[in-house]
């Protein structure tokens, strides 16, 4: 029945599994564990020991071949997936060939018991038990380098489960896995570990299913090593016996497992056992296909000027930091690669959107769309403001900038700067806006509202200038006059230095004064001064003869001269007097109160007779002596000046020269004095004389 039973399976899985024969079996390389499940006798009815332990030959059957690497003891163990399993085994060699009836294994067991069957190091028999073994484990095998060995694992249970088999003993099996020779690189298993660390690794895939070339994994695999190549396939059986390779692009899941197997080949000798060696591995796929999200990024148009500064990196399109962007204008642009702009951090534009294209460090993409907006325009207008002018310096005013009506917007904040490109650039802030002293002209507000948006508002500065009276000026009156003083029409208000709040000022007299004239709001404060005229001044009086001549300096001409202060006449000469003393007045155009000079008209003498007989011996002007600075000067025909008559000899002259007399003749002579006024008015008194000198 058993024999029946095999024969059924074999002629119906003859076609499938190729694995299942000793032509193709699974090459073991190095001593790793290995899990299978076989399914059938495999396509070719092997007669394993007509005489032996496994008489049965095959039923759900596989293959394994390995080499000696180092010798010693070599052991193994199978282990069912399901314990009731019950799995024979059979180990035929060194350096024996394949054929269609094997002679008797060098091992084998064939116990019927169920669990675990293998080779160790207690049991005796080569055929199982012995040395108080359990009889489903049989003798271990010692083992040289380079011996070649098969071994046939069957399920005689013929249950869909598997096993696994491990390696045991001091002997080694070759690999080209663990020459040093052959591998100068580690091998890199493909993918990110995964968060489970019992569960495979990772490879990032940018959708769920996806199209995967299985071939892009391979330089990182194998990580430079020579002659090694790499396989992929979708079940273990598959891995085990290289069958059914993917090698086209595969649609595949995040659910499934996927497997790889790195193969070595000896480019010197294609027969060397460990070219059938493999590595394997296995891994998931990962769905790492992001999502972008649309944005908006909101900025201001500031001054209105139609653009707005944007960071585009700010739009939140996706929050992993590791994720690179490219921003391009259009979606023509990004599908082309075009254009990218390349300061996204300072985008200059005038709304509307643009495009994102974020992509992972794996390489998957997605684009979002950021749409650029404005913050509502900060509205401002023009304003004008009116200073009076500050009277120590008339062309500038005082202004109080904070109440200029540029916006009605609530919630918004003010700084003030002198110019345009000061408000654009927040440079020389005017820090005292609710005092601002400064002439006619332009400053500029920075209106900012909430979201830091401004406009810059013009205000216009105007100066207000005095306005002064025309028709007040300066007055020139007689000191002892009054006068009134006229500030003229058209004014709001007067305010005089006298107490007067009229037009007029009355009862003004010399001295300076004030008014202050008020013009709507603002005040002009203008001084007046009413001097005194200028008295005219007697500079000197020349007396010849009985002619006096007033010369007059200062005041304001014409002059009018009097000697009685009733009769009044233009000319400065006066003649026919007599000798004596007089009053000399004098005024000017103003006609104030006149000034006076008191003068003496001396004795004219015209002859001396210096004979000493006491009759016209001397010219004597000793009777002027009270004068100041009286002096008498005598001169000769030619204008030399002879002598001089003073306080010294008694203002007396005797026709002599230092003591001798003088030729008898005609000569002239001055008397000059200053008098005694506060004017100290020169006199000049002028005449001849004849001088007789007798022998």
């Amino acid at each position: 029945m058993k024999k029946a039973l095999l024969i059924f399976i074999l002629l119906f899985s003859q076609f499938s599994f190729a694995q299942s024969d000793c032509p193709t079996a699974i090459t073991v390389c190095g001593n790793s564990g290995i899990s299978y499940t076989p399914s059938g006798p495999g396509n070719i009815l092997e007669e394993l020991d007509p005489n032996g332990c496994l008489n049965d030959d095959e039923n759900f059957s596989v293959w394994y071949t390995f080499t000696i690497a180092t010798a010693g003891t070599l052991t193994f163990t199978i282990d069912p997936n399901v314990f009731a399993d019950d799995y024979d085994f059979a180990v035929y060699g060194p350096n024996q060939p394949c054929a269609l009836v094997f002679g008797p294994p060098l091992r084998c067991n064939y116990s019927g018991a169920d669990g675990p069957t293998g080779l160790n190091l207690i049991a005796t028999d080569p055929n199982g038990g012995g040395g108080g073994s359990p009889g489903q484990f049989s003798s271990a095998m010692n083992v040289l380098p380079g011996e070649t060995y098969y071994l046939i694992i069957d399920n005689f249970s013929n249950s869909p489960d598997g096993f696994s088999l491990n390696w045991g003993g001091t002997a080694t099996l070759a690999s080209p896995f663990n020459d040093p020779s052959l591998i100068t690189n580690p091998f890199i298993a493909p993918g990110l570990p995964n968060a489970n660390p019992n569960d495979p690794n990772e490879v990032i895939v940018c959708a769920n299913p996806a199209i995967f070339d299985f071939s892009s994994l391979t330089s990182g695999i194998i990580n430079g090593n020579t002659n090694f190549t790499v396989s992929y396939h979708l079940n273990t059986n598959d891995l085990l016996t290289g069958d059914n390779p993917i090698i086209t692009p595969i649609t595949v899941n995040t659910t499934d497992t996927y497997y790889y197997s790195i193969s070595y080949t000896d480019p010197t000798n294609p027969s060397n056992p460990i070219n059938k060696c493999k590595q394997t591995g296995e891994f998931k796929f990962k769905d790492g296909s992001i999502v972008a999200t649309d944005a908006t990024l909101t900025e201001c148009n500031n001054n209105n000027t139609g653009t707005a500064v944007f960071d585009l990196t700010t739009a939140n399109v996706i929050l992993d930091p590791t994720f690179t962007k490219k921003y391009y204008p259009t979606m023509y642009d990004l599908n082309a690669g075009t254009n990218e702009i390349t300061n996204p951090y300072q985008y200059v534009s005038g709304g509307g959107s643009i495009f994102v294209l974020v992509t992972t460090p794996f390489g998957c993409t997605d684009i979002a769309e950021i749409t650029l907006s404005f913050f509502p325009v900060v509205k401002v207008t023009e304003a004008t403001l009116r200073s009076c002018f500050i009277e120590s310096n008339p062309s500038t005013g005082l202004f109080n900038l904070t109440i200029a009506n540029v916006t009605t917007q609530a919630g918004t904040t003010k700084k003030y700067y002198p110019s345009s490109a000061d408000a654009v650039n927040e440079t020389n802030e005017i820090q005292n806006p609710d005092a601002y002293i400064a002439p006619s002209g332009v400053v500029f507000i920075r209106v900012s509202n909430a979201n830091g948006c401004y406009t810059v508002a013009k205000v216009t500065l105007v100066v207000i200038p005095p306005v002064y009276s025309t028709v007040l000026v300066d007055k020139v009156i007689c000191i002892e006059d009054k006068t009134t003083l006229d500030a003229g029409p058209g004014f709001d208000e007067y305010e005089w230095s006298t107490g007067a709040t009229t037009q007029v000022a009355t009862d003004i007299s010399v001295g300076t004064y004030w008014v202050k004239l008020r013009t709507g709001e603002c005040t002009s404060t203008q001084h007046v001064k009413v001097y005194a005229t200028e008295q005219p001044v007697v500079s000197n009086i020349d007396i010849s003869n009985n002619t006096i001549t007033v010369n007059v300096v200062g005041g304001t001409p014409a002059y009018q001269y009097s000697l009685d202060e009733t009769s009044w006449q233009d000319s400065n000469v006066f003649t026919n007097l007599s000798r004596g003393d007089y009053t000399i007045y004098v005024k000017d155009a103003y006609d104030c109160t006149p000034i006076e000079v008191e003068i003496v008209v001396p004795n004219l003498i015209n002859v001396i007779t210096p004979n000493g007989d006491g009759i016209n011996d001397a010219i004597n002007y000793s009777a002027l002596s009270n004068k100041k600075n009286l002096i008498l000067s005598v001169f000769d025909r030619y204008g030399t000046k002879i002598f001089q008559a003073d306080q010294s000899n008694n203002y007396t002259w005797d026709g002599t020269i230092a003591g001798k007399k003088i030729p008898t003749g005609t000569y002239w002579y001055s008397v000059t004095w200053n008098e005694n006024n506060k004017t100290s008015t020169p006199i000049k008194f002028s005449g001849w004389v004849m001088v007789k000198n007798r022998e």
